[in-house]
């Protein structure tokens, strides 16, 4: 018996040179025989050594370990808005981007083309295929060890994926079989394929086929085209190797392949697979959503164990101003941030939350969330001091105040022009911003009254510790939120009833009967006074009820406003709190307050109407009492000196050019005292203009005249002059 090793057969070894044929090339009718023999005979042991292999896979899953449960596999945390719109997602602990998703949310395209590709039987096996088990093994014996063909199902990957086995691992085979049998026992298909398709590999930390779609698309899975789907079968066979942002050229010809199968297997037209052949490949991982980045995160933190939390925000509108914020923050300072915040006025529900003019901002701590940064509201508080004037009685929008240099002890407060405008009208006095009348009415109502009634529309206003409320609050002497200010200007549009401001992180709690921060009748008259603030360049009068407002030294610039629907609250200034010279609310915030509106869409609504009891009247038509603000403590507030004729002065000859015949009229001025003030010449009157300090006088002819002039009070002066 001779030792020399025999030769392997031709056909194992790939030789199919002449020697193995017949004369005329074509293989021996002996060759033909054990062809067909030898491969009946590999089938037959394959099909035997999958009845065997069945057999051991039954015994095995009583002592193997079971699968881990489906449900406590880790994924990434999704912010999602109100529509259940992806706004942010989080990576798991292992740093995978594995987004929640079920078969519903995919195009059913998409599945379509996978089973066909991957498990034309995945509807009726119970996990195994054990006819495709017989066909891979037969072909792995005919190429002599080699793999052609795998057997796994679409359950098997699922397996796999769970437990992280290598594929080409017997023993890992064997296991995954096992297992699969497990999931189709105690899971449905439709569960099987929201496995697959939250675990499925798509290259680098890429898992599921949302996650897929949204880094190498920009998108949602719920519409794929026909190549997009094709590029997505084809990549968890090797996702590394055929990934399109490392190699876009292996990632086309996997797609072509999978596109050329579906074509063969009936399951895609022709027509088709050749358009979606000249689709380009993706060659870059997009970047994943990251809208409302502050509030995402704060929800995530509030909801750790949660896989969706759905924020109140609205995606389109979050977006809009998020871009705005950023763009307008460039054209100011690199240094600058804005910060927005959009809510619904009836609920509460927070739109959109802009926390910074981006989050990677290094130049301006965009990391920081300034609508939960503590900040001076400036101006923006003088709207509810006006509202407490008018709901006690102590004024109506067209009563009269005086803008004059008042001391209130050793507070003295200054207009921010540093001008004071005489008689003006409350109306007046709040759309101009001036800060000596406000301050006039909020010695008469109480600076705890403001607090308090700060604190029943859900602020929280921050005080220097262990001080009361003093007057240097109505002007900005408070630290205060953007959330607050819009929480206490929803309350304002909402007839004075508070506002709960709700984002979704927190769960809602029942509504409460609550005290209100203004009634009706006085948050409508600040309203309508706000609706006639006069708007920025690119603003249209009328539009909205708002109020600017500029912290001292320039370090923080404010607009809030609203319409019938929203509220929205814009603050503009560095986080680092450092001054920024020029910065003010309506040069800084205002344009983005309205432009925020034009973003609104279907939202914007007009203003209401006014609620029954509303006085609209004129100065002159107000009972007296209304006519003048007058402060129920006179002596709290420095009284104005009494009236003096500034001119003409006394003793002094005027030249009318009376002897020419060619005269002109004697002007009378008068300053300090209250208008409105009578004129008088000679003891008999002749002018009582209602705010004017000033009136003329035509004599009859040269000669000395007596003037006097009497103000609101009754108190009074006299000159006596010659007139020429």
């Amino acid at each position: 018996m001779s030792t020399e090793a025999r030769p392997p057969h031709p056909l194992l070894r790939g030789d199919l040179s002449p020697k193995g044929r017949g004369e005329d090339g074509t293989a021996p009718r002996q060759w033909l025989r054990w062809l067909t023999l030898t491969g009946f005979s590999l089938f037959a042991l394959a099909c035997a050594g999958a009845i065997q292999l069945n057999s051991m896979v039954i015994d095995a899953q009583a002592t193997l370990p079971p699968t881990p449960v489906p449900a406590g596999l880790p994924v990434s945390a999704s912010v999602t808005d109100r529509n259940g719109l992806l706004l942010r997602p989080f990576t798991t602990a292992d740093g995978r981007w594995r987004l929640p998703v079920n078969r519903t949310a995919v195009d059913p395209r998409f599945i379509k083309m996978l089973i066909a590709y991957e498990d034309r039987g995945f509807a009726t096996h119970d996990g195994i295929a054990w006819s495709s088990m017989a066909r891979a093994a037969s072909q792995f014996i005919m190429a002599g060890g080699h793999v052609v063909s795998g057997g796994s199902t679409l359950t098997m990957q699922v397996a796999r994926l769970i437990e992280g086995e290598p594929t080409r691992n017997g023993w890992g085979k064997f296991r995954q079989m096992v297992h699969a049998t497990e999931l189709e026992r105690d899971l449905d298909k439709d569960d099987i394929l929201d496995l697959y398709l939250t675990l499925a590999p798509y290259g680098g930390n890429i898992e599921g086929i949302r996650a897929a779609t949204l880094a190498y698309f920009g998108k949602e899975p719920n519409r794929l085209t026909t190549a997009e789907a094709a590029l997505l079968v084809a990549l968890p066979q090797s996702p590394e190797a055929r990934r399109p942002d490392r190699d876009p050229v292996a990632a086309r010809a996997s797609r072509d392949m999978v596109l050329d199968r579906l074509v063969a297997l009936g399951a895609l037209d022709a027509e088709e697979a050749i358009a979606a052949k000249l689709e380009p490949v993706p060659t870059a991982r997009r970047e994943f959503p990251m809208l409302a980045a502050h509030m995402a995160e704060e929800a995530v933190k509030a909801q750790p164990e949660a896989r969706t939390v759905a924020l109140t925000l609205d995606k389109r509108l979050q977006d809009a101003l998020e871009r705005l914020g950023a763009a307008r923050a460039r054209l100011i300072d690199p240094k600058v941030s804005v910060a927005i915040v959009a809510a619904d006025i009836e609920t509460g529900e927070i739109l959109a939350s802009v926390g910074s003019a981006g989050l990677f901002a290094s130049q301006s701590n965009g990391y920081v969330d300034m609508t939960t940064a503590i900040r001076s509201p400036g101006s923006t508080l003088k709207p509810l001091i006006y509202g407490l004037g008018f709901e006690l009685g102590l004024a109506h929008p067209q009563s009269l105040i005086e803008d004059r240099p008042t001391a209130f002890g050793g507070y003295v407060p200054v207009n921010f022009d540093g001008f004071s405008r005489g008689t003006v009208t409350i109306h007046d006095a709040l759309t101009e911003s001036l800060n000596i009348p406000a301050v006039v009415v909020l010695d008469a109502v109480g600076p705890a009254r403001l607090v308090s009634r700060l604190r029943r529309a859900h602020a929280d206003p921050r005080l220097p510790v262990d001080t009361a409320p003093s007057l240097a609050v109505g002007l900005g002497g408070v630290g205060i939120t953007l959330r607050d200010l819009v929480s206490v200007y929803a309350a304002i549009a909402h007839g004075g009833v508070p506002v709960t401001l709700r984002d979704g992180i927190t769960p809602a709690l029942p509504p409460a009967i609550e005290a209100p921060v203004l009634d009706p009748i006085s948050a409508w008259y600040v309203a309508d006074i706000l609706a006639d603030v006069p708007p920025p360049l690119n603003g249209t009068p009328g539009r909205i009820a708002y109020k600017t407002g500029t912290s001292y030294g320039y370090r923080d610039a404010w607009a809030i406003g609203f319409d019938g629907k929203t509220v929205v609250g814009v603050w503009v200034g560095r986080p680092d709190g450092a001054p920024v010279p020029g910065l003010s609310g309506i040069i800084g915030a205002a344009p983005i307050l309205f432009e925020a509106f034009d973003r609104l869409g279907d939202r914007r609504t007009p203003l209401p109407k006014a609620p029954p009891g509303v006085l609209v009247a004129s100065n002159t038509e107000l009972p007296t009492p209304l006519r003048r603000f007058r402060h129920p403590d006179d002596d709290r507030v420095s009284r104005d000196p009494a009236p003096e004729i500034a001119f003409p002065g006394d003793g002094v000859d005027v030249d009318l050019g009376l002897a020419s015949g060619d005269s002109s009229p004697l002007m009378v001025k008068v300053r300090n005292g209250v208008p409105p003030f009578t004129f008088f010449a000679n003891g008999a009157p002749f002018g009582r203009p209602n705010f004017a300090r000033q009136d003329s006088w035509n004599p009859d002819g040269p000669g000395f005249v007596t003037l006097s002039v009497v103000d609101a009070e009754g108190r009074g002066d006299t000159v006596t002059v010659f007139l020429n």
